[in-house]
């Protein structure tokens, strides 16, 4: 017995140690599943950068379908020979134009985990504040190029939430509006910002204010067909506010050009890969894409210098063997978009991005400038909402938008005196009609806001200038008309069936590349 009690005494202590470090154990095995290189917190100023970097790169590229392959066709500055990738040149391959939609689980949700994270800290309003903003501008591309999309329950997975339903565009815009306004009023400089992680401002609150006048001016522009008594409240709203005019207050990213890619500049990368990185320069371009005829007859025949840091011509090395381009106005040609029956004999004749502007991974992503700024200040004076000069904000914004070149490299450059030589040339229309005004406004703005893809289709929509010929490609699936949305893709129909149904039955449109949102002109019964 006695030895008994002996080995049980010395069991009891080895039991307790044992049961006493289970919890460690645990701990253990769940260190064993961790990943070392992920937060198993939020970092928001991490996490708001990502948002960023993610969110511009979208404007352009989107992936491996790059939307330059959809709206700056549709928008007739490039054209391609191919049918592949011709959803905007040709309005053919429905599958392309649906990829924005992804943006949902990267940029927007990177920026809805700042929110939630920050939301509570009264310390961290500035950065609540700026990622606010920053929401409004992914989410109105997104309901600019679908129309009723889910929002108010969107991004709410975390809480279980994974079938949000769609909200209409009318109740959508009214809400960013209310959240500009609230985020502009909210800031406070003497509290703590994002700093070095903002890629825009640097933390800069008073350049975020900007930020958000000019989204809201955006926005409220959006509305003269739809809500004309809301466009007209907001507009104003966001000229006393104070826009972004000056170029150190242009919302941009500024890129390397070095070997990691994502110091690269998204819209070049994606161009150089796709299209125009080639072993012969300018002659069998992966893609079949070059610039269009209608942009670049526009700029000849407007005596646009901008021709001329954009676009080039790749011709035989006079001085030896290969390629050299050419910028000489004479030679630039653009190529007829909805081109039959594949390469043209004459393919490598035509004009295509600048290598060393356009296409230099050192240049910068301009996500809302001072050019727009002026233009929509003129919209609004021939509006009677402004009472500033529409002439002199036009004039602004063609100085603001031919300076916009050198800050893609040297060769970017525009002399002062050839854009004053360009504003003599085409003046201002102050004793034309409203309509000749407004097309001269936003034709300026087709070629000011020349890789802001989204922007220009959206507001082609809304004014109908440029005024562009469509094309009628065999076999097209918009009946030869130019695209007027981007196609909610199929996942939805089988992952939130319900919703995606019911949104599409309200809006009695379709999901179609020529359906209708909401402030279009267009849209039925308008």
């Amino acid at each position: 017995m006695k030895n008994m009690k002996l080995k049980y005494k010395g069991i009891f202590p080895l039991l307790v140690l044992l049961f006493a470090g289970c919890d460690d154990f645990q701990t253990s095995l769940e260190d064993l599943n961790k990943n070392p290189n992920a937060y198993e917190d939020v970092v928001p100023g991490y996490l708001f950068s990502n948002s960023q970097m993610v969110g511009v790169a979208y404007n352009f590229t989107n992936g491996a379908d790059g939307q330059h392959f959809i709206l700056a066709q549709a928008m007739q500055q490039f054209a391609t020979h191919s049918e592949v990738r011709g959803t905007g040149d040709k309005y053919f391959n429905i599958s392309m134009a649906t990829s924005h939609w992804a943006v949902y689980n990267t940029a927007l949700a990177d920026n809805e985990r700042v929110i939630q994270k920050v939301k509570d800290d009264p310390q961290s309003v500035n950065m609540l504040s700026a990622a606010r903003i920053w929401k409004v501008y992914m989410f109105h591309i997104v309901t600019d190029v679908h129309g009723d999309v889910p929002y108010f329950e969107a991004l709410k997975s975390i809480d279980g939430l994974i079938q949000p339903g769609y909200d209409r565009q009318e109740e959508i815009y009214a809400d960013m509006l209310k959240e500009l306004e609230e985020s502009i009023a909210a800031f406070n400089p003497s509290l703590p910002t994002f700093g070095a992680n903002d890629f825009f401002y640097g933390g800069d609150v008073n350049k975020w204010k900007k930020f958000g006048y000019s989204l809201m001016l955006r926005l409220g522009m959006r509305l003269t067909d739809a809500r004309p008594d809301l466009a007209e409240t907001w507009v104003k709203k966001a000229i006393q506010g104070g826009p972004i005019l000056a170029d150190d207050e242009i919302a941009m990213v500024r890129y390397l050009n070095g070997q990691v890619a994502h110091s690269r500049n998204p819209k070049a990368d994606v161009l150089l890969i796709q299209d125009y990185q080639n072993p012969q320069a300018g002659v069998s371009n992966t893609q079949g894409g070059k610039y269009a005829k209608t942009f670049i007859d526009h700029l000849k025949s407007t005596g646009d210098p901008r021709l001329n840091v954009i676009s080039v011509v790749w011709v035989n090395n006079p001085g030896g063997s290969g390629y050299v381009y050419d910028t000489s106005t004479v030679i630039q040609r653009g190529m007829q978009n909805g081109v039959l029956f594949g390469e043209p004999d004459d393919f490598n004749t035509y004009s295509e991005p600048h290598p060393n502007t356009v296409l230099s991974y050192a240049s910068p992503v301009l996500t809302f400038t001072n050019a727009e700024s002026y233009l929509l200040l003129a919209e609004a004076a021939i509006r009677g909402w402004n009472s500033g000069s529409a002439k002199t904000a036009y004039e602004n914004a063609v100085r603001a938008g031919m300076r916009h070149w050198a800050l893609f490299g040297e060769e970017g450059v525009i002399a002062s005196e050839k854009i004053e030589s360009y504003l003599k040339r085409n003046p201002f229309k102050e004793d034309g009609t409203f309509e000749e005004k407004l097309e001269q406004i936003s034709t300026q703005k087709w070629v000011s806001l020349f890789l802001d893809n989204y922007e220009i289709f959206a507001n082609w929509r809304r004014t109908d200038y440029p005024k562009l010929i469509p094309t009628n490609y065999p076999g097209n699936i918009t009946g030869g008309t130019i695209p007027r949305r981007l196609i909610i893709p199929d996942s939805e129909l089988e992952l939130n069936t319900d919703n995606f149904n019911e949104a599409l039955n309200r809006q009695n449109v379709g999901n179609l590349l020529t359906s209708i949102v909401w402030w279009d002109p267009k849209y039925p019964g308008r």
